[in-house]
């Protein structure tokens, strides 16, 4: 029998994906010209948030920096190891690019997260400078400092990233 602990991640989950679908249809309802029904996906998404963050405070899940960063490595970590290989072979088996290549972008992105996550937790006590990362915004390649020419993992041009602060 499920307990409390499992139905909060159970619920952590949920909402952080209804947060993510919300702001993805509010950005196709912005697109069609749906202003009112964007600004209700929007204001449901901020709600499915708070619900997240409520569920993950209540599993003590949010701990130091530091631990936040190890949990952060070992998440990603896992995903470019184990989960996303699999993902990419089994869309490659049935035939379906278009997630092939979603898994393929995300699978490259999560070992930069990792790295990332590696260098900020081994100089975090350092007096290191504040910087912007960049976002690219179809692979979600993820960079220090300024934005490439070109993104490394798709090609997109680096003026389309996202600036970070």
């Amino acid at each position: 029998m499920p307990n409390t602990i499992e139905f909060l991640k159970e619920a952590f989950a949920g909402e952080s994906q209804a947060n993510q679908k919300y702001t993805a249809f509010a950005f196709k309802a912005d697109k069609e010209g749906f202003a009112q029904a964007a600004r209700l996906f929007r204001a449901a998404a901020a709600s499915e948030e708070v619900h997240a963050n409520n569920h993950l405070r209540a599993q003590k899940a949010i701990k130091s920096t530091q631990e936040n960063l190890q949990a952060a490595i070992s998440g990603e970590d896992l995903e470019w190891a184990k989960m996303y290989p699999e993902m990419i072979q089994t869309a490659k088996d049935e035939g379906n690019k278009v997630a092939e290549i979603s898994f393929r972008y995300a699978n490259e992105v999560e070992k930069i997260h990792s790295q990332l996550y590696r260098k900020l937790l081994g100089s975090l006590s350092t007096s290191e400078g504040a910087f912007p990362y960049y976002v690219c915004p179809i692979c979600g390649n993820t960079v220090e400092k300024e934005a490439p020419e070109v993104c490394s993992i798709c090609k997109t041009s680096g003026k389309l990233f996202k600036r970070i602060d």
